[in-house]
Order: structure tokens, then sequence, then C-alpha cells
């Protein structure tokens, strides 16, 4: 930061700014005019456009302590003007350090809990709320689960008290993340429903409402209800796309994971070669398309694959890895099942040799089918071999006689009754 003279808050100080021949220099002149100690309307105005200049510089200087330290600056500053207006620059300035590529969680986190503690002591209700809400998703995705859900349970309360409905939306969406993070799907929701309960009371911006479907696709996906899954998927591509949102590509993602789950991977050719598809081609579609591909043939040679070359679209993907690895496990057992039907002995090297998996992998997977009684047979392991036993025929007589009794217990019970009702 310049030493200099501080520079009149005027049109011409920012015209100056605008016209510098470095970003470095545009900076030093707009903290030069943030300098002025004048406090007329007019300077107000100019300096509220300095600072919305100096923060957009500063974000593609990649200057996030800079950032951070010009909020500090700016807190006599706040005194001067409108709270709304404060809380649109505190808000602006929280987002420019977020977009600084390799900014730090945890520099964002510092961030918001000094804001947090400022706010607090202003009285700056509204404001303290809304940077509460930005801290538990920082939290959130800092994986510190805990203090993220102890932030968030007071707020809900204190929000909605104060019955501050589009805050409510962004809180119990934020608190459906966390629950599912959490695996706890009941209370993932339950908040998911308040969510839509508040937004439906409301205007809710597109992004929003995309966010809320993204939620409702992701929780039913989780109950294998991959149709209705696909819907919310595909309202919230939609808006997505319409705003030219980052997040219209997982929104598509998990569209065609819905398609391959349902036994119809034969679609997601189509659906990627589409006039929508066709705008979002890259690894997150290619990875989608080599496991559809792999799903079709029902090779689990190809799947692997797919899981090795595209790790970060796969593995890395929370969403995306669950519902791949039950997926992984039925075309694994189902293969098995195929292989080991000719035989009534056979060893385990041989069914790992036809499936080309390594032997401790196969072993593993017979031993866990034959105790989730997928088939019955048992390992011996001196030899290592596989046997499997003919279907036991189940006997008929067992069931009848537990009818017999039972309807005998029947007869007993009315002759009790009436036998009762003489006595009386």
């Amino acid at each position: 930061m310049s030493s200099s003279s501080c520079l009149p808050a005027t049109t011409d100080s920012i015209a100056q700014a605008l016209e510098a021949k470095t970003p470095s220099e545009s900076i030093s002149i707009l903290y030069r005019v943030l300098e002025n100690p004048s406090s007329s309307s007019e300077a107000l105005r100019i300096k509220e456009q300095a600072i919305s200049n100096l923060s957009d510089l500063l974000r593609q200087e990649n200057r996030a302590e800079d950032l951070r330290n010009l909020l500090t600056q700016l807190r006599p500053f706040f005194n001067l003007i409108p709270k709304a207006k404060t809380a649109k620059i505190v808000r602006g300035i929280i987002d420019a350090v977020a977009k600084i590529p390799g900014t730090s969680a945890d520099l964002q986190i510092s961030l918001c809990k000094e804001m947090v503690e400022w706010t607090r002591a202003e009285k700056r209700t509204f404001l303290r709320q809304r940077v509460e809400a930005r801290l538990a998703a920082l939290l959130m995705e800092n994986k510190e689960y805990s203090e993220a859900l102890n932030l968030l349970s007071g707020l809900v309360k204190e929000v909605r008290r104060l019955d501050d409905k589009l805050l409510l939306v962004d809180i119990d969406l934020l608190e459906s993340k966390l629950h599912f993070s959490l695996r706890n799907l009941p209370k993932a929701k339950a908040a998911l429903t308040a969510a839509r309960t508040a937004a439906n009371a409301i205007y809710v911006p597109p992004a929003q409402q995309g966010t809320i479907d993204l939620q409702s696709g992701i929780l039913h996906a989780e109950e294998k209800d991959y149709k209705t899954a696909y819907s919310y998927f595909f309202e919230a591509f939609e808006a997505f796309n319409a705003l030219e949102d980052p997040r219209a590509v997982f929104s598509l993602k998990y569209m065609l994971l819905c398609k391959i789950m349902v036994n119809q991977a034969d679609d997601v050719a189509g659906v990627i070669s589409s006039k929508a598809g066709l705008q979002y081609v890259g690894p997150e579609l290619d990875a989608m398309k080599a496991v559809a591909d792999a799903y079709s043939k029902r090779s689990l040679k190809l799947f692997e694959t797919a899981l090795s070359d595209f790790k970060a679209q796969l593995e890395e993907d929370p969403i995306v890895h669950r519902h791949l690895s039950s997926l992984y496990d039925t075309l694994l057992e189902q293969n098995l099942c195929r292989l080991i039907e000719p035989f009534s002995r056979v060893e385990i090297a041989h069914i790992a040799e036809l499936i080309e998996l390594p032997v401790d992998h196969v072993e593993k997977k017979l031993s866990q089918m034959i105790l989730d009684k997928k088939f019955a047979g048992t390992l011996d392991q001196g030899a290592g071999c596989l046997i499997i036993f003919d279907d036991p025929k189940t006997d008929a007589i067992y069931p009848a006689t537990l009818e017999t009794i039972s309807n005998i217990g029947k007869v007993v019970d009315s002759l009790y009754v009436r036998s009762a009702k003489i006595m009386a």
C-alpha cells in the first residue's frame, strides 16, 4: 500500500485508477482515495465505487491476504454508511476471497470468524447471520462437521424467530447437506423439506431453486429411487445451464449416473450427444461414458479401467463413488455367479483367471457371497478350491406343520372366547 498522501474522493480519481498502466498502480491509487477523510455523501459514494473496484483488482491479482486486511481497514468507514450497504460490501469481499484460486479454507474460516466477532460487537444481526451461514458452509467443506452443526442449530432457531425466509432456505439447505455428509438421511430429508416449505412462501432465485433440486436428487438417489432423482437432476441442470453455472456439469453427470443405475446405460451416449450435453463435453462426462460402456458390456475389466483412468471424477466424487461401489459389487456378483454355475468344484485361481481379477479379491468376494446366501457352497482354502453344493430342497413338511399349529391356536382362542361368554 502506498504511503503517499490521500487523493480526493472524486470521479476523476476513480478514472485515474482505471487508466493506470498496471494493476498495482490502480490498487495504490484506490487505496489513497479510501484514505481521504471526507465523509460527504458524494465522497462516500465514490469510496463505495473505489472499494468495489479495489476488491475486483485484488481478486484478479490473487491477493487474498490484502482483501482480508481491507475488511479490517474499512471498519471505521462502515460506521458512516447504511447497514445494508455494509452488508453488501462485506459479503462481496468475502466472496472475492473465495473466488481466488488456491485460497486455503483456513484463511476463509478465520476471516469469517473475525467478521462474526465484529458484527456481534457492533450488534449487526442481519450481517452476522449471513456471515455465520457462510462460515458453517466453509466448516462443512473443511469436514469440521460437529462445529458446523453447533453453529447451524443456534442459527436456525434465531432465523426462524425472525422469520427471514430467504436466509432460512439457505440454512435449511446447508443443514440438509451437513446431515447427508454425516450419513443421517432422515434428518437430511427433514431439513430439505423445511427448505422447500420456506422456499414456497417467497420468490427464490433460480440458482437457489437449482440447489434445492440438486439436493433433492441426491437424497432420492441415496434411497435408490433413481427415476425421481433423474427428474430432479434434470430440473437442476436446466436451472444451472440457463445461468451458465459450473454446477450444471455435475447435475448432468448425476443424470447419467441415474441412467446407468436403472439399467439404461445405452441412453448415456444419446444424452451426451444432445444439444445441451455437447456444451459440457469433458472429463466428467467422459468418465460416465466409460462407466456406461463397461456396464453395457458387463465387463469388470473395463469398469476397473474407468475407475483408475477417471479417479478424480469417479472415486473422489463422494456421491458418484457411493453408487458406483454398489454397482461394481452387483456386477461382480453377477459375473461370479455366471462363471461358477457349471462347476461343482473349481479352483479359485481358475475363476480369478476367467474374471481377470486378483485371486485374493475373488476369494474375499466369494466368501462374502456364501455368507450372504447368494449361493450354497464352501471354500477349501487348503486346496484353494471352491466347492458348490446343490441347492438344498426345502422340506415342505415344516411350513405345513407350522400352519396347522397356527390354525389350532386360532381354534383354541375362539373356543376360549365362547366359553368366557357362557361363564359370564
